[in-house]
């Protein structure tokens, strides 16, 4: 019985976190794990951008470089730090946990698996909800999960987004209304939503939010690298057990003809 309870709370975890993260409408995150290109994107940003202070340390390098289809000499040139790490190693950071408690107060997780705690949709709507809140000890707050203590390391891209007033799409019962003789989306301003300042990020707002898709793309493979295979084989087994099932209905058959 208490094994079963035990396993009981580690299947809940997931939702329990998730249910932590506050009730911020997610967005579809709508990522393909087929789309190499879209991989290799979001490996460099998260190399880049989240690996300062965030590991991967339950991959390798070079497993990662065969899955999206990189180059060796272009992985250790562009990913991997420091220069002495070896393609073979796992991906791990050189801040110490009790370093990064002590600047951030809390030492940031790994991330191999965060996907598969914390689904597609919450990761990448968490990475585009962040906004100055001068309140905060960073300077941010998250709407997906409000008071976190990480710092907006993507505002560069993004730009500086605050809570103001934006023209949004007008809904009714969680569908976009359009014009009935233009067929255009009907739009209205509605203020206390994310807004980013014009000319404080690199990047556009499509193009931000491709980054963040494919950077969300990417720690979806991290958590599960084997996903595609695995549907591979599934469905040759699946094929097979179709075909089998013939043969045992046939020879069922066969068995039962006689009994009466």
């Amino acid at each position: 019985m208490k094994k079963q309870l035990i396993a009981l709370v580690f299947a809940l975890m997931p939702s329990v976190v998730l249910a932590a993260g506050g009730e911020y409408p997610l967005e579809s995150a709508e990522v393909d794990l087929r789309d190499k290109a879209s991989l290799q994107d979001g490996a460099r940003t998260f190399v880049n951008y989240c690996m300062g202070c965030h590991s991967t340390q339950y991959q390798r390098y070079e497993r990662v470089a065969n899955d999206l289809g990189i180059p060796d000499e272009l992985m250790m040139e562009n990913m991997v730090f420091p220069a002495s790490a070896l393609i073979g190693e796992h991906m791990k950071i050189g801040m110490r946990p009790e370093d990064s408690k002590g600047w951030l107060g809390v030492a940031p997780p790994d991330l191999t698996n965060v996907a598969r705690v914390r689904g597609n949709d919450w990761i990448y709507t968490y990475l585009k909800t962040f906004y100055i809140d001068s309140a905060r000890p960073l300077g941010v707050n998250n709407k997906a999960f409000p008071n976190t203590a990480m710092p907006n390391v993507l505002e560069e891209l993004q730009g500086r987004q605050i809570i103001g007033c934006k023209a949004m799409p007008v809904k009714k019962d969680d569908k976009i209304q359009k014009d009935s003789l233009t067929g255009e989306i009907v739009m209205d301003e509605q203020c206390d939503v994310l807004t980013v300042v014009d000319g404080t990020g690199v990047q556009s707002e499509e193009e931000f939010d491709t980054t963040i898709r494919n950077l969300t793309a990417f720690l979806a493979y991290s958590g599960d690298p084997i996903k595609l295979e695995r549907h591979r084989i599934g469905a040759y087994v699946l094929l097979y057990l179709a075909f089998f099932f013939i043969f045992a209905y046939l020879l069922k058959r066969e068995y039962w003809k006689d009994v009466h």
